[in-house]
């Protein structure tokens, strides 16, 4: 397993873009928590710093997809460091402004969500370039979904640290130019500036123009709609057994297993269309999810939450493949951001669906709602699977005034029925 994995770091440039973007990425891992700590310390209450998060994460969920098209239109330097630089600069307003005046505040942090850079679609865009081989490209794809687990692992746990060494303002302003500098490092690597989208036809739905993007991403709302109720069925079921540290072994649980399920699954090659595999992985991770409402004894149900995490990882780097295959020539950039709202909406729509189930049922039927989410997320694919098994076929659309002026191709493999 390792072997693999090294022979990927070991390719040139591979470590520096993985790792810049892992180290850009983390104001936005860790903006929920640096908020509401802030938002806490400045005398606010939970529920102003629950607004405020929500605002960040609305604001991010609209930008990403449109920072990603402007990255496949105009190149990666000139769109991800700008929006870097202006998502800190907000940032930092908000920080030393607080959270008075409101409508300020409100502006500032809906600004610093908006302009968050498409790392994340940037770098699965840049991974063929790089690697040459397709199988090692989907390799880099499972690698990169286990690096999210442990970012968002690792990130909590810099905010805290940036909070007990300093304060909760210099934990904004911090992990935030932290993040400039990791985004500075993916833009002026080689890679990066000579990245070219394919020539595209010009559309304004874009990406979302590919019937199969659109049911991947139906899918994967459901199943962001499962992550995100665990984290709130999980509350009152920690306060019946323990209470704060039940629920981080919990929530830890269930990122180890992600991380173990998605090391294994990239550490081979796979057979057959991703499309047919991802049917099985998601009813898998759906019927994983059934055993939670068990609810034995603390240590019981640590394991039932990590058994509940091995297989989204594996969903999660597969779809990457399905959207590399579905994505309109010249869109892959604004395809990979579209994955990524569509999960973080999810994961915010299954946290307001989870609190009044668990107001109403308790615990039990809040750990309904993940293995229900997953049943749905497996029907959308089961009735979308004829137009999920029609790959858009790159190269084949005309150039238009869009493009960029070299006309350069984007980096990209047939997948065929290999993955």
């Amino acid at each position: 397993m390792a072997a693999g994995y090294l022979e990927i770091l070991r390719a040139r440039h591979a470590a520096r873009l993985l790792t810049g973007t892992l180290v850009g990425r983390l104001p936005n891992a860790t903006a929920a928590i640096a908020l509401v700590l802030f938002v806490r310390a400045e005398g606010g209450t939970y529920g102003l710093a629950g607004a405020l998060a929500a605002v960040y994460g609305v604001a991010n969920a609209v930008g990403q997809p449109v920072l990603g098209r402007l990255v496949d239109l105009h190149g990666q330097p000139r769109v991800q460091l700008p929006a870097a630089v202006a998502s800190a600069l907000a940032m930092a307003v908000f920080a030393f402004s607080g959270t008075d005046p409101l409508p300020l505040a409100c502006a500032a942090v809906a600004a610093a969500g908006l302009f968050t850079p498409p790392l994340e679609g940037g770098l699965r865009a840049l991974w063929p370039s790089v690697l040459r081989r397709e199988e090692q490209v989907h390799t880099a794809y499972a690698m990169d979904a286990v690096a999210q687990e442990v970012m968002f692992t690792v990130g909590p746990l810099l905010v805290t640290l940036c909070v007990s060494l300093w304060s909760e303002r210099a934990a904004l302003l911090v992990l935030n130019a932290v993040g400039v500098l990791g985004a500075l490092s993916v833009v002026l690597s080689p890679p990066s500036r000579a990245w070219r989208s394919a020539p595209r036809e010009a559309h304004w739905l874009g990406a979302l123009r590919s019937p199969g993007l659109l049911a991947l991403l139906g899918a994967f709302l459901f199943v962001g709609i499962a992550l995100g109720s665990i984290t709130v069925a999980s509350v009152p079921y920690a306060d019946e057994h323990g209470g704060d540290a039940v629920y981080g072994w919990l929530m830890a649980a269930l990122g180890l297993g992600a991380l173990i399920g998605g090391s294994v699954y990239g550490a081979r090659a796979w057979n057959g269309a991703p499309e047919r595999r991802l049917r099985v992985l998601v009813a898998l991770l759906a019927v994983c999810y059934l055993p939670l409402m068990l609810m034995p004894g603390a240590v019981a149900m640590v394991l039932l939450s990590l058994l509940s995490g091995v297989f989204l990882a594996p969903c999660i780097a597969c779809a990457f493949i399905i959207v590399d295959r579905h994505a309109p020539g010249g869109t892959v950039t604004e395809a990979f951001s579209w994955l990524v709202t569509t999960f973080t909406v999810g994961a915010s729509v299954g946290t307001g669906l989870a609190g009044p189930v668990v107001q109403a049922g308790g615990p039990l039927w809040g750990y309904a709602v993940p293995g229900a989410a997953g049943a749905v997320s497996l029907l959308v694919l089961l009735a979308t699977g004829r137009v999920l098994a029609v790959p858009a076929r790159s190269g084949v659309v005309a150039a238009s005034s869009e493009n960029d002026p070299n006309r350069a191709a984007e980096p990209r493999f047939s997948s065929g029925d290999r993955a």
